[in-house]
């Protein structure tokens, strides 16, 4: 597994030569939210999908 740092450096390197600063903080930010989102799965902290169409289907129905 790559480290942090070699893990944003080939990330990176796949954005586009003209990516400005706000780019790659954005992609930073993005796959920062990611990985948390996955580690709370990881941690069972995650809502079941039954939960999460209970909760839209109130949504879509206004």
């Amino acid at each position: 597994m790559l480290g942090v740092k070699q893990d944003v450096i080939k990330m990176i390197q796949t954005l586009p030569d003209e990516s400005t600063i706000d780019d790659i903080m954005a992609e930073l930010y993005f796959k920062s939210q990611i990985d948390a989102g996955m580690k709370e799965l990881d941690e069972g902290k995650g809502i079941p999908h039954e939960e999460v169409e209970k909760r839209m289907s109130k949504w879509l129905s206004r």
